[in-house]
């Protein structure tokens, strides 16, 4: 039953990233035929709760679905089966939404991290 859960998690999660990616590429298309550098793109995203939602479901997203493929991946190829298999597929996800989470919220809310220098 784990097994049939995690499945459909993993396709809803595939649902929810469709567009996400689509609008990503959509904005990084628009963003540098428009020529705007990094510290432009920062500016505007800056103080912004709907890219923060954005990026943040995007993260999460990514996150369950990612832990999962390597979930699987390690038990197919590696072998890991019982609870260090849930280790590992844990770890990933909770790995991948920290450095998400933390790059989301430096785009968004940590004013004046990342755009000095990057003026390029």
């Amino acid at each position: 039953m784990l097994t049939l859960r995690l499945y459909m998690l993993q396709r809803i999660t595939a649902l929810l990233m469709a567009p996400l990616v689509i609008g990503h590429l959509a904005v990084m298309i628009y963003a540098i035929q428009g020529g705007l550098s990094a510290a432009e793109i920062l500016g505007r995203t800056q103080g912004s709760v709907a890219w923060f939602a954005f990026y943040g479901t995007f993260v999460a997203a990514v996150s369950v679905h990612g832990a999962i493929g390597l979930r699987t991946i390690a038990h197919e190829w590696g072998g890991v089966r019982g609870s260090a298999l849930e280790a590992v597929m844990w770890g990933i996800g909770a790995g991948l939404f920290i450095l998400g989470a933390r790059a989301v919220w430096a785009v968004t809310f940590a004013q004046g991290l990342g755009a000095q220098g990057l003026s390029t």
